[in-house]
């Protein structure tokens, strides 16, 4: 069942009810999945129960990630409060340099603490008015994602005496400090699994494998003020999303001839590199992915039925879904390929061998 509703940002409403707002509005879907309320668009029904939540000026978590919205992340900060906010932030790494093993790497930009008012606060909250380094960027999420550790990065394993072959010099995991905690780090990887499966990140999603991210949009700086029309977009993804291995941070500077957005641009670059990663890591398909709710301009995947033993007729009929080609004499179905319980693009070839 799909429930169609017009929902401003800031809303009070039941759960099992629809409310329509005239003057400003944006169609979105609502749905209850593990007792959080959801707003994306195109989402089903799931697993709902009849909860007395009452929700007053509050988004959750999940709408914030999967739905970006600056409204929302202003009024989480609020809720927050200035202290609490920045100390998270420097937690995370941000402000400081992360000691990496290279030249020349810059701390970011904060606002200091006693300088920061209401106005501040809000823009923090979204991430306008700061700014940060890639490799904070990569370091803060993976302990956002990784159980909540923040590490030290470095880019080089060993260096190596060249005739002896002795040991040098070799670098460790070293370990920050705890930022959050498990159950919190799980949450993220939800909401950011959910990002890639049915918000803004679907142009970095992967058929059979779970996979989490966020896009970025940032306005760029020039002489103290925001340039117009030029931004820089991003998209920071892992996977596997319940067990990260690998994370991804792709960035591109004003790209011309599209439009400036994270999911459109730099997604489809992360998707690419994740998925040489999975080849050359030899990560395995995940078992429970989030399903991905298909747009009506995407090309679906389905699972390829097993055909084998079927007559001719019977398995172009269970294969309708593919453009079907087949070799050899007789009638029945002796081989196929891809085999049973493969995802693939609809309108891809299945061949099949026949025999008698």
């Amino acid at each position: 069942m799909i429930k169609t509703c017009k929902l401003i940002i800031y809303f009070n409403f039941n759960v099992n009810t629809t409310y329509i707002d005239n003057k400003k509005s944006m169609s979105y879907q609502l749905f209850i999945k593990r007792y959080f309320l959801i707003l994306i668009k195109k989402f089903k029904t799931v697993g709902t129960r009849t909860l007395k939540l009452i929700v007053v000026r509050i988004i959750t978590f999940y709408v914030l990630i999967v739905t970006p919205s600056n409204p929302g992340f202003v009024t989480m900060g609020q809720k927050l409060g200035k202290e609490k906010l920045f100390k998270y932030i420097n937690n995370f790494g941000f402000g400081t340099k992360t000691g990496i093993d290279l030249n020349g790497e810059g701390s970011g930009i904060l606002f200091k603490l006693d300088k920061v008012g209401p106005v501040e606060l809000a823009t923090t909250s979204f991430g306008q008015g700061v700014s940060v380094t890639p490799i904070q960027q990569i370091t803060a999420v993976s302990a956002a994602i990784n159980g909540g550790y923040l590490y030290k990065p470095y880019i080089v394993k060993r260096m190596l005496e060249p005739v002896t072959n002795s040991i040098i010099k070799e670098n460790d995991k070293t370990l920050v400090r705890r930022v959050i905690s498990e159950e919190s780090s799980k949450e993220v990887r939800r909401a950011l699994e959910s990002v890639v499966a049915n918000g803004t990140g679907r142009n970095a999603y992967i058929e059979g494998y779970s996979v989490g991210g966020k896009t970025g949009t940032a306005q760029k700086v020039n002489n103290g003020t925001y340039m117009v029309g030029n931004y820089i977009v991003s998209f920071i993804g892992f996977t596997p999303a319940d067990k990260p291995e690998v994370v991804v941070y792709v960035a591109i500077d004003h790209p011309k001839g599209v439009s400036q957005y994270g999911g459109t641009v730099a997604a489809p670059v992360a998707k690419s590199i994740l998925t040489d990663c999975i080849s050359i890591l030899g990560i395995e398909k995940s078992e429970n992915v989030h399903e991905k709710e298909y747009q009506w301009n995407e090309k679906k995947y389905y699972t390829v039925p097993n055909v084998v033993g079927m007559n001719k007729k019977d398995a172009i009929k269970e294969l309708k879904n593919f453009v079907v080609t087949y070799t050899g004499s007789g009638d029945i179905v002796k081989e196929q390929s891809p085999g049973e319980g493969e995802r693939i693009k609809g309108g891809s070839k299945v061949r099949i061998l026949l025999g008698e």
